[in-house]
């Protein structure tokens, strides 16, 4: 399975959790604000748990976010699936 399938699996199982996905896309020139880049991650937006994926952040960084959410957000729906070896291996579980 490639990362971008990981990835895509994972998102999915976001989206099937009840988490909001967002993908923001990459800066087209390089902003020079002093503020850091936006990076993904999970955030709360009135109540909803929403995974942030950063259009900068490279497909590792991404992967990393959205096995995190599931791990943090949604351990128990993952559990008792069935995963793919890969995607389970990013998920850290047996």
């Amino acid at each position: 399975m490639s990362p971008a399938e990981v990835l895509e699996t994972l998102l999915a199982l976001c989206r099937e959790a009840g988490l909001e996905v967002r993908q923001l896309s990459p800066p087209k020139a390089p902003v020079d604000s002093g503020e850091p880049a936006a990076r993904s991650g999970v955030c709360r937006v009135r109540g909803a748990l929403w995974l942030v994926l950063s259009g900068s952040d490279g497909l590792e960084e991404r992967i990393a976010a959205a096995a995190e959410a599931l791990r943090r957000f949604a351990p128990d729906f993952v559990e008792n699936r069935y995963l793919p070896p890969a995607v389970r291996q990013r998920l850290g579980t047996s």
